[in-house]
């Protein structure tokens, strides 16, 4: 029996049959695309450089009146308001007429000033009569010692009711012109203590006030506090940043693309026994008043600098089952998918621990796209 074996260009190919050719799959962790849709996907690589590299932790806080400008205005002496000349939200001037006051009680104080007053007058006058007489033997030594003492008791009374008048509000200029004409003013005016703007107003006209009511709140909105929480774990952290640079970074919902810069003044000593939480004040300058009290913010704080680290922007990393992956630009159509170990984030870029070398041209934009062409050129082994 002959055995006939066909050898040479004459021999049929392999798909003379019509197969479906079958060709190695991609190496395990290769993508490789054609240049067109490497272009579609709109695929940017980065090189991998190392560079210094800061984390951050964001707190909630709330943006509060600098307390070291704001003013709670109440009234010396009970009154009834006469008027109101101040509205809430009002920008107002240092001696800024705020209301007026009618006091029956700072009127019975000038009262009882110009009747102390003169009785000092006279008193003053017997005992210069009593020290004359006493040169001239006509009184004895315990006469004129009983004018005196009257003259001194008088003085004390004179200068009780002078300081009651000046505990009641009135200027030294309010005092010499009753000791001038003699006349009482029985009103009294509420005056904003320095330039800001009121925030708040409870009083009306008509209305009896007590000194224990707060009238009007005044506050100088240019420069404002953030008071944010801190929960007990992050306490060393803050003290740290705190001592290294107290420049933080304020952001808030009203200006969701703006960072505005503050400064650390005050780290609490004590925590909050109810929420475990410690308090920060930090001061920011506010003069066109975009930042309005009680809005929400959160303060950042950024660590301490540390050089010499391989990052990668955060749109490079994906999450594939339980691996975080990045893909690699090997030349102008290969990709190489790898599997990376990260660690801190600090905005958009992320730390890198292992899986990547300085050099690597890491993809930037268009990973999800190679991701998706990853799974299915290696579904199965095979591609067509």
């Amino acid at each position: 029996m002959a055995l006939l074996v066909g050898i040479g260009c004459d021999t049929a190919p392999d798909n003379a049959t019509g197969a479906k050719p079958i060709v190695a799959a991609q190496p395990p962790g290769i993508l490789r695309l054609k240049p067109e849709m490497v272009a579609q996907a709109g695929i940017q690589v980065r090189p991998l450089i190392r560079g210094e590299f800061r984390t951050y932790r964001d707190f909630p806080g709330t943006v509060r009146p600098n307390e070291n400008e704001l003013a709670e205005i109440t009234a010396l002496v009970r009154g009834r308001v006469v008027d109101v000349y101040a509205d809430l939200g009002q920008e107002v001037k240092a001696g800024t007429l705020l209301a007026l006051l009618n006091s029956s009680e700072l009127a019975m104080a000038q009262s009882s000033y110009l009747k102390a007053k003169a009785r000092l007058h006279v008193a003053e006058q017997a005992f210069e009569r009593a020290t004359f007489l006493l040169k001239e033997k006509v009184i004895g030594r315990g006469e004129f010692q009983r004018r005196q003492g009257e003259m001194i008791s008088f003085r004390a009374e004179a200068r009780e009711a002078r300081d009651r008048l000046q505990m009641l509000g009135m200027a030294e200029k309010d005092i010499r012109e009753l000791e001038s004409d003699e006349t009482i003013r029985s009103f009294v005016p509420i005056l904003a203590p320095f330039a800001g703007r009121i925030i708040a107003r409870n009083v009306t006209r008509g209305e009896v006030v007590n000194t224990t009511e707060k009238l009007f709140v005044v506050a100088d909105l240019s420069n404002v506090w953030v008071v944010a929480n801190i929960p007990e774990k992050d306490i060393p952290y803050i003290q740290h940043s705190a001592a290294r640079d107290r420049s933080v970074e304020i952001l808030l919902s009203a200006y969701p693309h703006e960072v505005i810069r503050g400064t650390i003044t005050y780290v609490g000593d004590v925590l909050d026994p109810a929420t475990r939480t410690m308090k920060i004040r930090v001061e920011v300058t506010n003069p066109e008043g975009r930042l309005k009290p009680e809005m929400f913010a959160s303060v950042r704080i950024y660590s301490e600098p540390e050089p010499n680290v391989l990052t990668i922007p955060s749109t490079a990393a994906l999450q594939d089952k339980d691996e975080t992956v990045v893909f690699v630009q090997l030349d102008d159509q290969q990709f190489a998918r790898r599997a990376v170990k990260l660690d801190s984030e600090s905005g958009d870029l992320l730390k890198v621990l292992d899986g990547l070398q300085e050099g690597d041209q890491v993809v930037v934009s268009g990973s999800f796209v190679l991701k998706s062409e990853f799974a299915n050129q290696h579904q199965g082994g095979l591609v067509e």
